[in-house]
C-alpha cells in the first residue's frame, strides 16, 4: 500500500484515533501482538499483509496508530487541554478515551504525519540508513514535546542543570531505573540477543527456501526474522500495564531483540547477536538519558535506540560502507 494513497491516510488516521483512544502502551501491546501473528502467518506461507500493511504499516504500525498516535495525543492532552486522566504527559499507560474528541483526533493526524514522513526521510542520503519507522516515531514526539510543552529533544533546562544531562539522580530520574544498572543492562541484553539472534536463524533458514520458491514475498522473508522478537518484547510489555509496584517492572527489550536479530542476519553468528544485543541495551540506555529522563513527555529510548543503533548496523555492515559483513561467510 502506497504511503501517499488515500485508503493508506484514511487508514492511518482511524488507527491513529483507536490507538489514541487505547493509550500509547497499550495499543502498542496490540501493534506487538499483531506484528507476531503476521509472521507466523508467513511462516505459515500465507500473506504478508498482516504483518506489513497492519502491525509494521499504516493500519496499525508503531510510527502511526500502534504507538506514536498515543503519545502526541498524550502530549497533547495533559500540556493544552488539560484532561490527561493523570495530568502526565509521560504517563502512556492511561487510555485516553475518556478525554475528548479532539484528543483522539490528533492522534489521528500524528499517524498520518507518521506514515507520510516516512518515504520522505526515504530519500534522504545517509538518513535513509536509520530505521525510518523508528526515527519517524522520534521525529513525531520532539515536535510535540517543542509545539505542545515548548520544551526541547532534551528536556527540561531546569532538569538538566540540577542533576547533569546524562545524570539519573541515582536511577530516581531514569525511565526504567530498575533496569538500568550496567551489570544488568549487560545480562539482558546478551540474554535477549541471543535470544532474537536464535529465532531470527530459525525464521531465515525456514523462509529463505519458501521466498526463492516465491511462496512468500522476499519482504516478508527479511522482516519477520529481524521482528519476531520486537513484538514478543511488545507483548511483553503488558506487565506494566496489568501490574504494579515490583511486579510493574518488566525488561523493557525490544531494543535489544532487533539488535540481537539484525546481528546474526549480518554475521551468522549467535556471538554477534549477543553483542548486539548488549549494544543495543546500553544504546537505549544512553537515549533515555539523552532525551527521556529530562523530558515532560515520552520520547521512547527504545525507538530512538533502534533508530540509532540501525544506523551504525548500516554503516558498518553495508558493502557500500565498511562492508563488515565480508569477513563472514555463511
Amino acid at each position: 500500500m502506497e504511503a501517499w494513497s488515500v485508503n493508506a491516510i484514511l487508514l492511518a488516521f482511524g488507527g491513529g484515533m483507536f490507538g489514541a483512544s487505547l493509550g500509547a502502551l497499550w495499543s502498542f501491546c496490540l501493534c506487538g501482538l499483531l506484528t507476531m501473528l503476521g509472521c507466523l502467518v508467513v511462516l505459515g506461507g500465507g500473506s504478508d499483509f498482516l504483518l506489513l500493511q497492519v502491525g509494521l504499516g499504516p493500519i496499525f504500525g508503531p510510527h502511526t496508530g500502534g504507538f506514536v498516535a498515543g503519545v502526541v495525543a498524550a502530549t497533547y492532552a495533559a500540556a493544552l487541554r488539560k484532561n490527561h486522566p493523570s495530568g502526565a504527559a509521560k504517563d502512556i499507560l492511561s487510555p485516553l478515551v475518556d478525554t475528548s474528541w479532539d484528543v483522539l483526533v490528533v492522534g489521528g493526524l500524528s499517524a498520518v504525519f507518521g506514515l507520510l514522513i516516512v518515504p520522505l526521510l526515504g530519500r534522504v542520503p545517509l538518513i535513509r540508513e536509520f530505521d525510518l519507522l523508528a526515527l519517524s516515531i522520534c521525529i513525531n514526539i520532539w515536535l510535540a514535546r517543542l509545539l505542545f510543552q515548548k520544551e526541547m529533544p532534551w528536556g527540561n533546562m531546569d532538569s538538566i542543570r540540577q542533576h547533569g544531562w546524562l545524570g539519573t539522580d541515582g536511577y530516581a530520574i531514569s525511565w526504567v531505573g530498575w533496569m538500568s544498572p550496567p551489570s544488568r543492562l549487560l545480562a539482558i541484553g546478551a540474554g535477549m540477543g541471543l535470544l532474537s539472534g536464535g529465532v531470527a536463524m530459525g525464521f531465515r533458514e525456514y523462509l529463505a527456501p519458501l521466498a526463492a520458491q516465491g511462496m512468500v514475498s522476499e519482504s516478508a522473508a527479511f522482516v519477520a526474522p529481524l521482528i519476531f522478537c520486537w513484538g514478543f518484547s511488545a507483548v511483553m510489555l503488558t506487565m506494566l500495564n496489568f501490574g504494579q509496584a515490583t511486579i510493574q517492572k518488566a525488561p523493557v527489550t525490544h531494543c535489544m531483540a532487533i539488535m540481537g536479530a539484525w546481528g546474526y542476519l549480518q554475521s551468522g553468528s549467535l556471538v554477534v547477536a549477543m553483542v548486539f544485543g548488549i549494544g543495543g541495551a546500553f544504546i537505549e540506555e544512553l537515549t533515555a538519558r539523552m532525551f527521556y529522563n529530562h523530558g515532560s513527555n515520552h520520547l521512547d529510548p527504545p525507538a530512538a535506540g533502534i533508530a540509532l543503533s540501525t544506523f551504525v548496523m548500516n554503516i558498518l555492515f553495508k558493502p557500500e560502507f565498511l562492508n563488515l559483513g565480508g569477513f563472514f561467510n555463511f
